[in-house]
């Protein structure tokens, strides 16, 4: 665990551990809200224990409040997956936070590029704020990926170059 600020605290750790179902819970709750069923492209909770994926959760005072994960989807590119903050969380920092230590581990790990997808209904407004903000731009679909209407393709350069 990474001290961030104060009793926040960024971490790896298993997505399987017993105190973060709430997360889990939120999460699918949001994902369904909105979106058509066949444009939700979450893993399930089980899915994210696997060796190439990296899943990390934001603590504050030890209570599980964000979620994010990067799975190597091919060599140097990783994906950005199960990003959530819980909602009386948010406005504080912690997606800001997250996604650094996302971005960060993604380079450690020695990708050059970083990919997501994300929606396009208006929930996932500040989501596509937020990816832009820290470098990220659209793009095409990725990886399995197929052009999806209800889907928004975005993407940062790790290496450094443009």
């Amino acid at each position: 665990m990474a001290a961030i600020d104060g009793d926040v605290v960024i971490g790896r750790e298993s997505p399987l551990a017993p105190d973060l179902a709430l997360l889990f819970q939120r999460h699918t709750e949001d994902m369904h809200a909105d979106t058509p069923p066949e444009s939700i492209h979450m893993l399930p909770r089980a899915a994210l224990e696997r060796p190439e994926i990296g899943f990390f959760v934001l603590r504050e005072a030890g209570r599980p409040l964000a979620m994010g994960a990067v799975k190597r989807i091919a060599p140097g590119l990783g994906e950005i997956k199960s990003m959530h903050v819980l909602s009386e969380a948010r406005g504080r920092g912690h997606s800001r936070r997250m996604l650094a230590a996302l971005i960060d581990h993604a380079r450690a790990d020695g990708l050059a590029r970083l990919s997501l997808e994300t929606g396009v209904q208006p929930t996932f407004v500040a989501a596509r704020g937020l990816y832009a903000r820290a470098g990220f731009v659209e793009c095409g679909p990725f990886g399995d990926y197929v052009p999806d209407p209800n889907s928004v393709f975005m993407t940062l350069d790790l290496s450094g170059a443009d």
